[in-house]
């Protein structure tokens, strides 16, 4: 079966949702004082609130993921990434593991809702681009190969994703056998 993971069907997105109005200021100052710089800290201490009052809420864990990132920390994005598939699954009652998605279940979650399908496929194309930026292309590969499997046209653009991760390993296993080959040779 293809699914068009770019069709949405009228649905609400994972910011409809409706919001604590604390949590609601606490995004917003943040995004105010974004540009204080990462040593004044009041930014991530609101999205650190916000994320304790609202843990679950999608909006928080996309403030959170897109601070992080922006602030090159992104063993912080990743674990907020890992947080919004776990989070995701759940409710689309999936495999806790996203090694265990099958097409058959990302079939059965669009009945569930398409829009978080697709935003759990998105973050796992996100965390695959975080171990990269890592250096970790294995590990980034398969989460990759994963989407690819499911996503057989594409529509989420992982196919150039995976090829950058395979040149990556590729690169490393040269450099490991080149220094081995010196090592011998030498």
């Amino acid at each position: 079966m293809a699914m068009d993971l770019q069709e949405f069907n009228g649905e609400d997105m994972y910011f409809d949702e409706p919001l604590n109005p604390e949590v609601e200021g606490l995004i917003t100052l943040a995004a105010e004082r974004y540009g204080d710089g990462p040593e004044d800290g009041s930014a991530e201490r609101a999205l650190l609130r916000a994320y304790f009052l609202e843990p679950e809420h999608l909006t928080v864990l996309v403030a959170l993921y897109r601070f992080f990132y922006y602030r090159h920390c992104y063993r912080e994005a990743l674990l907020i990434a890992e947080r919004a598939i776990a989070i995701c699954s759940e409710r689309l009652r999936l495999p806790v593991r996203w090694q265990d998605l099958g097409e058959g279940d990302l079939g059965r979650s669009v009945l569930v809702s398409m829009t978080l399908t697709r935003f759990l496929l998105l973050a796992l194309k996100g965390s695959g681009y975080l171990l990269l930026r890592l250096g970790d292309p294995a590990a980034a590969l398969a989460r990759f190969e994963k989407i690819a499997e499911i996503d057989t046209s594409d529509r989420l653009g992982v196919q150039s994703l995976a090829s950058l991760a395979r040149g990556a390993i590729t690169r490393a296993e040269v450099e490991r056998l080149g220094d081995r080959v010196r090592y011998l040779s030498g």
